[in-house]
């Protein structure tokens, strides 16, 4: 396998590693980013890498017991199995996660918008708004979110995490759909949902138990 990587350039062989990286890095690599700012978008060369050396990357990431797939319609290449790495989201960003869904399928069922936008507090309205956010989070669970949406594609922001503000705008790529499916998130839900009712019923138990 790797008298392949020995058959390319230098500089050839080492993109094809940091493509590899960004795979399980990431999740997945759209062939088009967009600056959010200026609607811009911007060819990926790593989607051409993955394009032009598909057979080779298929048979290494087939060997850390992955598989590489190529979505035509939402023009990605992205790695599944049981070997992907998975993170555990925390309720926030999961929450977070479901507004920036149904934002989005709002956007692409909309009427003249051309590009599905968003902004912090917009996102803040439809927490209110369907009562999935009923207290005021922290600037870390925010940035938390932010930075793992866009770490796997989901989102994109001008500049850094760090400093995006209320009406900075968030560009969402449809991998929304990719990652996670309503009943995906409905699960995610229920379980954080019920790992908070049993930390609530210890401290009520904690708190009995301390007043007797």
């Amino acid at each position: 396998m790797f008298t392949y990587l020995e058959e390319l350039t230098v500089t050839e062989a080492e993109q094809v590693r940091k493509t590899i990286q960004a795979l399980f890095r990431q999740t997945c690599i759209l062939q088009v980013k967009y600056d959010p700012a200026t609607l811009t978008p911007r060819d990926n060369p790593q989607y051409e890498i993955c394009a032009r050396h598909r057979n080779f990357i298929t048979d290494y990431v087939e060997v850390l017991g992955c598989e590489l797939i190529h979505d035509a319609q939402e023009h990605v290449f992205r790695i599944a199995g049981e070997h992907v790495p998975q993170e555990k989201l925390s309720l926030t960003s999961t929450v977070i996660l479901l507004l920036v869904k149904l934002i989005y399928r709002d956007r692409i069922m909309g009427e003249g918008l051309n590009a599905p936008l968003t902004t912090l507090k917009e996102i803040r309205e439809y927490g209110k708004n369907t009562n999935l956010i009923t207290e005021k989070l922290t600037q870390a669970q925010w940035k938390d979110a932010l930075y793992l949406m866009r770490m796997h594609q989901i989102i994109d922001v001008p500049g850094a995490v760090r400093d995006v503000e209320d009406d900075t705008p968030i560009y969402i790529y449809s991998t929304v759909n990719l990652y996670v499916t309503a009943a995906d998130i409905n699960a995610l839900i229920d379980e954080y949902r019920g790992e908070e009712e049993e930390y609530e019923a210890a401290e009520e138990t904690l708190y009995t138990d301390t007043d007797q």
